[in-house]
């Protein structure tokens, strides 16, 4: 099963959240960051394995960024 997740950097740690479950960990590099997410993304379908099934329908399509703009004022 593929996973999609989102990575940013904050106040010195990796942060990763799965898309579709929104799991979030975080990790000292990149590395870590998305390893704690497997791990982490396991856990939670072992407790809801209703949902696994569920996520293996989805069709990921892509991604893409979207700008928000600035609130006038």
């Amino acid at each position: 099963m593929n996973l999609h997740a989102v990575i940013w950097e904050e106040e010195g740690v990796y942060v990763v959240k799965e898309v579709f479950t929104g799991v979030t960990t975080q990790g000292e590099t990149i590395e870590e960051a998305l390893e704690n997410l497997r791990e982490a993304v396991e856990l939670y379908l072992e407790e809801f394995p209703e949902l696994k099934e569920e996520l293996g329908k989805i069709k990921f399509v892509g991604d893409f960024n979207v700008e928000i703009a600035k609130a006038l004022g």
